[in-house]
């Protein structure tokens, strides 16, 4: 099977977001925020070009054709991140102990969880903003990594280990990721 000689992505950005680069780190911003991450790989070019990121790598082996898919996957969802905020939504069950889930700080508190004393937290991610609005947690933010981690940092904070979660449903439970319902 032939090698691609060349790959090349042109990603043409809209009128409200503007992009800089400096040295590895790619910064996109527009009305909603502003996202920066680093983008270092030895062969994968990424330039600014006018109103365009373009993306290139001069034969590229398999791995490498992986990794130049991803980093242009990260830039799309950079550019819609910073036009438009990334939601993720969760679901407080419990059926026996009332919980109390608050947001500290950069923290979501989660108190009385199957009866502990102590409460278990969970860290809130970059510009990442978690509310809580009755029996939902609605995590919103510009940087969609930031927003799915802070969720299942959430998540996993309720998580009980060596417990069948088909006979034990007490927890935070994500229901939606950026508009598409978990089943």
């Amino acid at each position: 099977m032939p090698v691609a000689a060349e790959l090349n992505e042109r990603i043409k950005l809209p009128e409200d977001v503007n992009a800089e680069k400096e040295k590895e780190e790619l910064r996109i911003s527009g009305e909603n925020g502003e996202i920066v991450k680093k983008f270092s790989h030895p062969r994968i070019q990424l330039d600014l070009e006018g109103d365009e990121i373009v993306l290139s790598i001069e034969e590229p082996s398999k791995k490498e054709k992986a990794l130049f898919k991803t980093y242009n996957s990260h830039i799309g969802n950079m550019i819609k991140g910073a036009q438009k905020d990334f939601v993720y939504e969760l679901k407080i069950i419990y059926s026996h102990f009332p919980m109390e889930v608050n947001v500290e700080g950069d923290e979501v508190v989660i108190k009385n969880f199957i009866g502990e004393n102590k409460p278990r937290r969970a860290e809130v991610l970059g510009d990442t903003e978690a509310k809580i609005e009755g029996e939902q947690v609605i995590v919103s933010g510009p940087d969609k990594e930031a927003v799915a981690q802070t969720a299942a940092n959430i998540e996993a904070t309720t998580k009980i280990p060596k417990a069948d979660p088909r006979v034990f449903q007490d927890g935070i439970y994500i229901t939606e990721k950026a508009g598409k319902r978990v089943r």
